[in-house]
């Protein structure tokens, strides 16, 4: 069941939708009118939401070609999104349009930016080191052909 692709993408989901919900139950708990700590709590939020989507990515571009992992984690992070902006705001006792089109949108902007900078640097960061799936492909080939002998063509 762990193997199969829709588990992996509903887990990364469910893990983005833990997130949002934990930030969202700490101002609501201990911080019900502050609006500084609303906007200290969504500012971690995001930062927490592109930092996992930064390493997943970092981890999973060691593995597997990106056409196998940008799928996962692209619906994987649109599913958090999903449920961040949909049932996010019943956590925090109101509704996905209680605050206006304007802030659903806007919602739904800075968490698409937060999770295309994450899952970029991520990936980044992999080739540049010299890990990703590619680079190491390469490395692989290169060493493969150093080590046999050049063949001889006789006629």
């Amino acid at each position: 069941m762990r193997e199969q692709r829709w588990f992996r993408i509903t887990v990364l989901a469910v893990a983005l939708f833990a997130i949002n919900a934990v930030a969202r139950l700490v101002v609501r708990i201990g911080f019900d009118d502050s609006d500084i700590a609303q906007n200290r709590a969504t500012i971690v939020m995001f930062v927490l939401i592109a930092l996992v989507l930064g390493v997943l990515t970092f981890i999973r571009s060691q593995q597997v070609r990106p056409s196998s992992w940008l799928p996962d984690i692209g619906f994987g992070a649109l599913g958090g999104m999903l449920l961040t902006v949909l049932l996010g705001p019943f956590i925090s006792g109101n509704g996905p349009f209680a605050s206006g089109a304007g802030d659903f949108f806007a919602q739904i902007w800075l968490y698409s930016a937060c999770a295309i900078v994450g899952t970029v640097l991520g990936y980044w960061v992999a080739v540049l080191l010299g890990r990703d799936y590619r680079s190491k492909s390469l490395k692989a080939f290169t060493a493969a052909r150093a080590t046999r002998p050049r063949r001889v063509v006789r006629r």
